[in-house]
């Protein structure tokens, strides 16, 4: 078959690609103006056979939208899979991921750039401020994280080397390269990293690891560890970071200024239930695993933080802010 031929059979997915690409709500096409762009492309058509095609392509599913212009109409796409307003948040947060490297974040966008029309994609890569959040140099963890998704599939267990960084900032692998076997469960995004929730062999027991820091990861033909009830919960539970290092999990009370309301409904959710307690304070009842990260986040407020209940909570703070003060001491 002749490549005329070939392409006048393929004169459909050319137009459906011109739509696309070169059309929206700002910039619409005449039906002169379609053939012509479809001459470039080496494939023939007359004005009836575009309007015949427009209608399979809307017959098909494409929002092609028909207007008046003068004596003609003018065509253009409408909606699509993805808003304008849709890829801009998924190109801030795919430029701003720490998860991703910047060879990867560009790689991404231009693919987001692909699901709508050119003048809309050359204001898709828009300058994204990330402050001092640096950006990972670890292209493997993309493919780190699509191995751990194939493990939850396989219902197996993966095996990894973990590593660490010396005071020279050189990588090396803990425990002298070390072979790690655990069962994962649950990856999780938080504070701009990826963890993974798991049942390690070696500590025999549910851990928490930073994908980032996974290597040589592989998927072994062994079926992952079936948890007890309680493992499961305990495994759900280190999906917050305060649950990160372990302690006791209980129920406090926080003191806080009214001005760190948006701080623990972000960090606990609306089922918090908040009482004044004057004008400027509230308390709140949460559940969290009592650990150096709970420490570390209650203690960044200052003095517009404390928990006061239960008692032996309290004393606890107290020690563990005499262990900084004594940093400090003469």
């Amino acid at each position: 078959m002749s490549e005329p031929r070939v392409k006048q059979k393929q004169k459909l997915l050319y137009l459906q690609k011109i739509l696309l690409q070169e059309t929206d709500e700002s910039h619409k096409l005449t039906g002169p103006e379609l053939i012509s762009k479809l001459e470039l492309c080496g494939i023939s058509a007359e004005r009836k056979t575009i309007y015949d095609d427009i209608n399979a392509l809307i017959d098909a599913g494409l929002d092609v939208c028909i207007e008046k212009s003068g004596h003609s109409n003018v065509y253009y796409v409408g909606s699509r899979l993805f808003q304008e307003e849709e890829l801009f948040v998924l190109a801030d947060a795919v430029a701003s991921s720490k998860f991703l490297t910047k060879k990867k974040s560009d790689e991404l966008i231009k693919k987001l750039q692909q699901l709508t029309s050119r003048y809309c994609a050359q204001h898709l890569k828009r300058a994204v401020y990330v402050g001092n959040r640096a950006k990972t140099y670890n292209e493997k963890i993309y493919y780190t994280t699509d191995k751990i998704h194939r493990a939850f599939s396989k219902n197996c267990q993966i095996s990894f080397k973990y590593v660490e960084y010396d005071i020279s900032k050189n990588k090396r692998f803990k425990h002298g390269g070390e072979v790690y076997t655990v069962s994962p469960y649950y990856l999780i995004w938080e504070s701009e990293c990826y963890y993974l929730v798991c049942y390690c062999n070696k500590h025999d027991k549910i851990c928490r690891y930073r994908v980032d820091r996974m290597a040589e990861v592989s998927l072994l033909d062994i079926k992952r560890r079936e948890l007890s009830e309680a493992e499961e919960k305990l495994a759900k539970s280190v999906r917050s970071s305060f649950n990160m290092y372990g302690g006791s999990e209980t129920s406090v009370v926080l003191e806080m200024s009214n001005n760190l309301i948006n701080v623990i409904i972000d960090r606990f959710g609306e089922s918090v239930h908040p009482n004044p307690i004057n004008g400027d304070r509230f308390t709140v009842r949460v559940d969290v695993q009592i650990s150096p990260t709970f420490w570390g986040w209650l203690f960044q407020f200052g003095g517009d933080a404390k928990v006061i209940a239960p008692d032996w909570a309290v004393e606890q703070a107290k020690k563990e802010l005499k262990k900084i003060l004594r940093e400090y001491a003469d």
